[in-house]
């Protein structure tokens, strides 16, 4: 009977988790609009940057814009393509973030070097929309409106993000000045990356490919003292002619050293090639 229960309350709990992601995640974002970017006057594309520069030119509260475009863009996408992907988690995004706007319209840090506004608004902005993302869901926005254009134009997604954003970071350049959308570029770089850190977290784990004539040997050591199960992958020498196998062994960054002598202590002979792992998946590393 309690197994079933906890089997009942899992999804329920995973669900819940997802959604408190997504309200912190649109905070985070908001806090780092209104603190950051909005007084900086950078607007590194997406409906923020709309937002700056609706704010700057007309006079507008940022929070109403936000929502003004949101609401609708959400709507549209609902009909044109036939249910959303984020579907209520987005609504959720695409509604929590302009009020967090709004109720922190007020809240002021003193960074008036538009370098510094750039820097961290944008690892702000990244952090927050990379704990969206890892709730699956988005914030609404220049997302919707690039899988609306795909969709009529062939284009990638990806594609789209980009020719909307740079027209927003185009458009900063004419209404505050060239030096204002150079920095907004610096601050969407940064929020990309940021989002690459969030997603993938900070440390790399690597990849070792390693040819031995004592393969057995050498698969045994590894597992006994850096305990890291290994692959075996079909080879060909292309000197030698002859089918050989290659073990593949993925460790985290603090076992390569161990890695490397252990092989070396193994066979002295054995050929070892590392590469970086953005992200693991599995037992011995995060979960799925």
């Amino acid at each position: 009977m309690t197994r079933r229960r906890n089997k009942e309350l899992q999804p329920v709990t995973i669900a819940t988790y997802n959604y408190i992601r997504i309200l912190i995640g649109s905070a985070i974002v908001a806090l780092s609009f209104n603190l950051f970017l909005l007084p900086n006057q950078i607007a590194p594309g997406g409906v923020s940057g709309i937002s700056t520069i609706a704010n700057y030119a007309l006079g507008f509260e940022p929070a109403y814009t936000l929502w003004a475009l949101n609401i609708p863009i959400f709507i549209l996408g609902l009909f044109l393509l036939g249910g959303l992907k984020y579907g209520a988690k987005t609504l959720i995004g695409t509604l929590f973030l302009p009020l967090v706007v709004f109720l922190t319209r007020d809240w002021a840090v003193e960074v008036s070097d538009p370098l510094l506004g750039a820097l961290f608004g944008g690892i702000g902005v990244g952090l927050g929309l990379g704990i969206v993302f890892l709730a699956n869901a988005s914030t609404g926005g220049t997302d919707l409106v690039a899988q609306i254009v795909q969709r009529f134009t062939g284009l990638s997604v990806g594609v789209c993000v980009g020719i909307i954003d740079g027209l927003v970071v185009v458009t900063s350049a004419f209404v505050f000045n060239i030096e204002l959308a150079l920095y907004a570029l610096i601050s969407l770089f940064v929020t990309t990356k940021t989002i690459d850190l969030v997603q993938m977290g900070i440390g790399y784990s690597k990849i070792a490919y390693i040819i031995s004539a004592k393969e057995e040997h050498v698969q045994k050591a590894l597992y006994e003292t850096v305990d890291r199960g290994v692959t075996k992958l079909a080879g060909y020498g292309g000197y030698t002619n002859k089918a050989r196998s290659v073990l593949m062994c993925v460790v985290n960054q603090n076992e390569v050293a161990r890695l490397k002598q252990t092989v070396r202590k193994a066979d002295p002979k054995a050929f070892i090639v590392l590469t970086n792992a953005s992200e693991v998946l599995g037992e011995g590393f995060k979960r799925v």
